[in-house]
């Protein structure tokens, strides 16, 4: 049985006459027409689902139409867009449980203009095809039937009640010259640590053709000490026995919801398409996959440490947090409950096409990877560790054989103008010591712990000649601009032969940094009489420390949130950085330019922007 977060629909081009039918390879043009039946066959596909839809009134059709209730109060985790396709998209809501009729159907509606006067699409889903076991969340996946490159307008009704309209984007054609792309990237939104304003921001941005999540949509955790301080009390989550990890599928349903109940990210994913991966806080702190129990490692996870380490319980964590981000994500991955094994339920890596000008490969770097190398302890293994001989293994793994081969074949035979890289932790050395030597490695979470496969990949690269090569990363909740070696003892950053690329990490929206953690921020650990002088001084302490051991780093900030925009042209790549108060919770913060680099067109060179005031 395939999960409902795909539910089982029908999409029906305005005008077909309502009815009952069967999309199959044995329907004929007796049936329905030529045109509209190729359509309607497009449109599901993926699997024959029955059609089910009455063509409105011009009337009723208009997203102007009379409103009888709030959305809120139908669709109280609003609506969203997600994995475009050059002709289609998917499109998300969840009714709110008190709202739900099996007996009633959901009606989506897609136009080309703003007021739903030129409708393109609409369908109906059966009220049975949705419900508690989706947790009421419903995917439409629509394809077939969107022009390529173009911007719709959508909304859901339920109940003669109409959502808010949203909008969103198909992908060019994969050989369309295109002459610009903007993505917006974000990672890191920790509910319980800030507020998230910069999403007000980024859903007021027209200039932003797709949003680029990397993972960490939500946080497992709602008390954690380490990096949770409760400093904001009305963003508190509670979960079933007042626990503060998540222990299975209601929990994570839970956060999902909380999460995707604030404005900010609501106004955002209603304006924007949205791409997602996921990170280790979807599922546990740090996760990776124990191959010598075939189980989920997840080693600050209650499971594990205090609660019997039993194997079938943590491959069931995996599976409940598969199901709640395919449940609450708008993505094509379809989960398959009937799977006992994670990796046979969920695949996540899978590659977008933006025209001629850009391809991303979206990996997943939580499922498959082999436990840390130098140790499962928090200090002196995972984080600062002395250098270990596993960490330059060939049996570390980061993608698993699978993903791997999928993902250097794919970037290394890529015709798009430039190949972007979503990757979820830091592909270059981040060390301390003398960047010569053997020296303390400062996150084995990272690709540190992965040398050997990430020596292999980037050699790949740079032996089949691919150029124009730019990674994006979060998880390590800081700002970094950083040129992509494989040898990162050859200090120089103009070794064409050793720089393959450049890798720029977005900051969290509101996860913990480094320098909150360790107090090198307000109120300071050290007061220097100014309180200019009191946040600059720590800064490019921190910013001298980092990069004076790792001489590939160009740019190191942990201690502003926000976000980051990369705007692709046909001569070169843009990166800016942009800091909000996470602090600010009663209004829209001030967005503020803090850094950009530019990137020339065959030239891997992190050229300085100019930097904001």
């Amino acid at each position: 049985m395939i999960c409902a977060t795909k539910a089982l629909i029908s999409l029906v081009p305005p005008g077909i006459a309502a009815q009952h039918y069967r999309v199959t390879a044995a329907a004929t043009f007796d049936e329905i027409s030529r045109r509209r039946f190729i359509r309607a066959a497009l449109a599901g596909a993926a699997t024959p689902y029955v059609l089910l839809n009455a063509s409105p009134s011009p009337a009723r059709s208009a997203f102007t139409a009379r409103r009888t209730r709030s959305p809120e109060s139908v669709f109280g985790c609003s609506i969203a867009s997600g994995d475009p396709t050059p002709d289609g998209v998917v499109l998300w809501t969840r009714i709110n449980p008190e709202q739900w009729n099996r007996a009633q159907t959901l009606r989506v509606q897609v136009a080309s203009d703003a007021a739903g006067r030129d409708l393109v699409l609409q369908a109906d889903v059966s009220g049975e095809e949705f419900g508690p076991e989706s947790d009421y969340t419903v995917h439409l996946h629509i394809d077939g039937v969107l022009e390529a490159d173009t911007r719709y307008y959508y909304r859901f009704v339920y109940r003669d009640t109409a959502s808010r309209t949203g909008r969103c984007r198909t992908l060019p054609r994969p050989e369309t010259p295109r002459e610009r792309l903007t993505l917006a990237v974000v990672t890191c939104q920790d509910f319980t640590n800030g507020y998230f304003g910069v999403y007000a921001h980024i859903a007021a941005d027209d200039n932003v053709d797709f949003v680029l999540h990397l993972g960490d949509f939500i946080y497992e955790t709602t008390g954690a000490t380490a990096f949770q301080d409760a400093a904001f009390p009305d963003r508190r989550i509670v979960l079933p026995g007042d626990r503060t990890i998540a222990h299975g599928l209601d929990d994570y349903r839970r956060l999902y919801r909380r999460y995707r109940e604030d404005p900010h990210l609501q106004r955002a994913m209603e304006n924007h398409t949205f791409i997602n991966a996921w990170d280790d806080h979807e599922t546990a702190n740090d996760c990776y996959w124990d191959y010598d129990r075939d189980t989920l490692g997840a080693p600050d996870h209650p499971f594990q440490v205090d609660l019997g380490n039993d194997a079938a319980a943590l491959r069931q964590l995996k599976l409940d947090a598969q199901q709640a981000w395919a449940e609450y994500v708008p993505t094509r991955r379809v989960f398959n409950a009937a799977a006992s094994h994670p990796f046979d339920a969920l695949q996540i890596y899978r590659e977008f096409r933006f025209g001629d000008l850009v391809e991303l490969f979206l990996t997943d770097e939580r499922t498959y990877r082999s436990p840390h190398p130098c140790g499962l302890g928090q200090v002196g293994e995972r984080y600062l560790a002395d250098d270990c001989d596993q960490r330059t293994d060939r049996s570390q793994t980061m993608l698993g054989a699978t993903q791997l081969d999928w993902f250097i074949s794919g970037i290394t035979n890529s015709t798009a103008v430039w190949k972007l890289w979503g990757n979820q932790v830091f592909v270059g050395e981040l060390s301390v010591g003398d960047p010569a030597r053997r020296q303390i490695i400062i996150n084995n979470d990272a690709w540190d712990g992965y040398a050997a496969e990430r020596r292999t990949i980037l050699e790949a690269i740079r032996n089949s000649g691919t150029r124009n090569l730019v990674t994006v990363t979060g998880d390590l909740h800081s700002y970094m601009a950083s040129y992509m070696k494989i040898d990162h003892r050859r200090t120089s950053n103009f070794e064409l032969d050793n720089v393959v690329g450049v890798e720029f990490m977005t900051p969290s929206v509101t996860s913990a940094g480094i320098a909150e953690i360790g107090n090198v921020t307000d109120p300071p650990v050290q007061d220097w009489g100014h309180p200019v002088l009191n946040r600059v001084l720590p800064r490019y302490f921190l910013e001298g420390l980092v990069r004076s051991a790792n001489r590939h780093v160009r740019f190191f900030n942990s201690q502003d949130y926000g976000a980051s925009t990369l705007v692709f042209t046909r001569s070169h790549c843009d990166w800016t950085a942009y800091t909000v108060d996470k602090r600010v919770g009663d209004r829209v913060p001030p967005i503020r330019e803090i850094h950009s680099f530019r990137v020339p067109r065959d030239n891997p060179v992190l050229a300085l922007g100019p930097i904001g005031s």
